[in-house]
C-alpha cells in the first residue's frame, strides 16, 4: 500500500493533522492508521463515568474520514523504517509513505514506587474505549472511591462518580487541588464548591501504599499513617507520551521522553513530523521543557504540522504551549491561561496581579446570572500580559480562550483596556462593568503608581 501522507494516531492530534493537510494539499492522499476500533472524545472521558449515559455518546465519527477523503485504516503500526519510508502493521501490511506524522498519544502514569498499584479494582483512565467500559461497569458495583491526584482528570471522574451515587475521596499531594493550574485563591474556591458536594478532600498528603484481601483493593494508606476504605482506586497521576515507536525509528527524545520537534513540529528526520502529547513542548513564557497534555494543545500542533507538510510557511509555526485549562464543578466554571501568579514568581518574573469581580450577566438579577472573577498577571516593566485566571458562569471557558489568545499575541493590558467588545443581556457581563477590561484598568493604575 502506497500513500502520500501517513498518520499514525486517530485521536484529536491525528485527525487534525490529516483534516488540515488534506485541505492544504488536495491532491495528496491521506491514511490515518488508528489502532482503535473507535476513537474517543479525549476531554469528554470523565463525563462517560456520570454525566453521559456510556462511551457510546463520546464518539468521533469516522464519517469524518470519508467526508475529508482520507483513508482510515484500523491497524496497529508497529515499525517505521525511515531510510525505505514504510511502516508495518499488527495486521502484516507495508504502507509506504512521502511524509509522515506521528501522533502516538500518552499513556496513563502508574507509579513504581507505589505499593498495591496490581490489586483488583485499581484503575488508571486511558483514551480507550474497550478499557473504560470496563472499568465503568466495574466501578458501577464500588461505593467508596479514592482517586490519587488532584489535577483536572481526577477533580472532573471524582465529580462525575460522586454525581452517581459514589462516597469518593480526593487525595492530593500539594497543598490544593488543581493546584498547578490556579493560584490558591482559586483552588481553594474550587475546593469548597467540591467539599459541598460531598466530596472529601485530603490535600497536602501523598498516598504511601494501596492494600488489599484476597488480591482486591481494601484501603489507602496516606503518607501520614491514616487509612482510606476503598472499594476502587483511580490513579490520576498524570500521563507518559507513547514514544516507544519513534524511539526504535531511530528519532531523538529529549530529557523527558517526548519526541524532538522544532516550530514547524518536524522531527530530526525532514519528512517526519510529530504532535499531540508525544511531541515536545516548551513553555510560551518560560522556553522551558513543559510536560502539559491538553488536546487543544495538541490540535493547534496538529494545524502547523498539516499546513507545513510540503511547504513551509513563516507563519505558520507553534511558538510554544501556553497552557489554557478549563473546567467545571456544578455550576462554576474555572479557566487559566500561561502562567499563575506562584509560577511567574517562581521563575524570576517581576510581576503584579490585579482581578475584578463581577457579573457574567446584566443586569445581575436575570436568571442564571453567575459572578464572574478576572485575575490578570502581568510584566511589571512593560504591561505584557502573562497569565490570567477565571470563575464564573459557563462563559468563563471562552473567556479565558480570548485571556489565552491576548498571552500568545503579547498584548499589554493597555491593549486589553482599549479593546472593542460586544455584549448582550442574556451572554456577557455589562459593558460598564466588563470583568476583563476593569482587571486590565486596575492594572493601569498600578502601573501609574
Amino acid at each position: 500500500m502506497k500513500t502520500d501522507v501517513l498518520v499514525i494516531g486517530g485521536s484529536a492530534a491525528g485527525i487534525v493533522a490529516a483534516m488540515v493537510g488534506k485541505c492544504c494539499y488536495s491532491d495528496k492522499e491521506f491514511t490515518v492508521v488508528r489502532k482503535q476500533p473507535a476513537a474517543l472524545v479525549p476531554c469528554g472521558i470523565p463525563y462517560i463515568f456520570g454525566s453521559l449515559p456510556s462511551s457510546d455518546k463520546d464518539l468521533i465519527p469516522d464519517g469524518i474520514y470519508d467526508k475529508a477523503g482520507i483513508t482510515l485504516e484500523v491497524d496497529e503500526a508497529t515499525s517505521i523504517d525511515l531510510e525505505k519510508k514504510v511502516c508495518r502493521t499488527a495486521g502484516g501490511d507495508e504502507i509506504e509513505f512521502d511524509r509522515l506524522v506521528i501522533a502516538t498519544g500518552s499513556t496513563p502514569y502508574v507509579p513504581g514506587w507505589l505499593p498495591g498499584t496490581e490489586l483488583e479494582n485499581v484503575f488508571t483512565i486511558p483514551k480507550d474505549k474497550a478499557a473504560l467500559d470496563t472499568i465503568a461497569a466495574k466501578l458501577a458495583g464500588c461505593d467508596r472511591v479514592v482517586t490519587i491526584g488532584g489535577g483536572f482528570i481526577g477533580v472532573e471522574v471524582s465529580d462525575e462518580l460522586h454525581k452517581r451515587g459514589k462516597d469518593v475521596t480526593i487525595v492530593e499531594l500539594l497543598p490544593h487541588i488543581l493546584g498547578l493550574a490556579f493560584d490558591t485563591e482559586f483552588a481553594a474556591h474550587a475546593e469548597e464548591i467540591l467539599t459541598s458536594r460531598g466530596i472529601k478532600l485530603k490535600t497536602g498528603v501523598g498516598a504511601k501504599a494501596i492494600h488489599g484481601t484476597a488480591g482486591k483493593v481494601t484501603e489507602v494508606e496516606l503518607q501520614n499513617g491514616e487509612p482510606i476504605q476503598a472499594d476502587a482506586v483511580i490513579l490520576a497521576m498524570g500521563y507518559r507520551p507513547n514514544t516507544s515507536l519513534a524511539a526504535a525509528a531511530g528519532l531523538p527524545l529529549n530529557e523527558m521522553g517526548f519526541i524532538r520537534v522544532d516550530e514547524y513540529m518536524r522531527t530530526s528526520h525532514p519528512d517526519v513530523f510529530a504532535v499531540g502529547d508525544c511531541a515536545e513542548k516548551r513553555d510560551f513564557v518560560t522556553r522551558k521543557p513543559s510536560r502539559v497534555m491538553l488536546a487543544s494543545t495538541a490540535t493547534s500542533e496538529a494545524r502547523v504540522a498539516g499546513s507545513n507538510l510540503y511547504k513551509l510557511s513563516v507563519v505558520k509555526t507553534f511558538s510554544g504551549t501556553i497552557s489554557i485549562f478549563s473546567t467545571a464543578i456544578g455550576e462554576t466554571a474555572f479557566g487559566a491561561a500561561g502562567l499563575t501568579e506562584a509560577a511567574a514568581k517562581k521563575e524570576g518574573f517581576n510581576v503584579f496581579t490585579t482581578s475584578f469581580t463581577g457579573v457574567d450577566k446584566h443586569p445581575g438579577t436575570l436568571p442564571g446570572a453567575h459572578p464572574q472573577t478576572v485575575k490578570l498577571i502581568i510584566a511589571r516593566e512593560s504591561g505584557v500580559i502573562l497569565g490570567g485566571e477565571v470563575m464564573g458562569g459557563a462563559s468563563a471557558g471562552e473567556l479565558i480562550n480570548i485571556i489565552g489568545l491576548a498571552i500568545e499575541n503579547r498584548m499589554t493590558v493597555n491593549s486589553l483596556f482599549t479593546a472593542q467588545i460586544g455584549t448582550h443581556p442574556l451572554l456577557t457581563a455589562p459593558p460598564t462593568a466588563y470583568p476583563l477590561i476593569k482587571a486590565a484598568e486596575a492594572a493601569l493604575h498600578e502601573m501609574r503608581r
